[in-house]
């Protein structure tokens, strides 16, 4: 058997996603831009046309980050009474550096996942 065409051993969907990183191989990258799906993967060949998060990674992350966020936001108002300029200078920017930084590894985590699990868009057999 060739191990380097025919077999790749399986990938941690969680390593994988979460690095931006091929789901079959482990090596090539998934993204061609900050979350823009590259065609194939550089390395092993895997055509990406399967990958479709959706708006999965934009829900887990709004989700997430509106907890984090104004969770700190309502203790911060809770605790001190700042004005709110200083609600806007200290959580508008926290709330973008939030969401961008998780968006592109939940992108990836969502679609290793759906590579690892063989999803599919449900079809009617016929």
């Amino acid at each position: 058997m060739d191990f380097n065409n025919n077999y790749h051993a399986p990938q941690s969907p969680y390593a994988t996603g979460l690095a931006g990183r091929c789901p079959r191989c482990g090596q090539g990258r998934l993204f061609s831009g900050f979350i823009n799906l590259a065609p194939k993967c550089d390395v092993c060949g895997l055509d990406y046309k399967f990958a479709d998060s959706g708006d999965g990674p934009a829900v887990f992350v709004t989700l997430f980050a509106g907890f984090v966020v104004l969770g700190a936001a309502l203790w911060t108002e809770l605790n001190y009474e700042p004005p709110f300029w200083v609600h806007m200078v200290i959580f508008m920017p926290l709330t973008i550096i939030v969401c961008l930084g998780m968006l592109r590894p939940l992108k990836g985590l969502l679609i290793a996942l759906q590579y690892r699990n063989k999803a599919e868009q449900g079809r009617l057999d016929q």
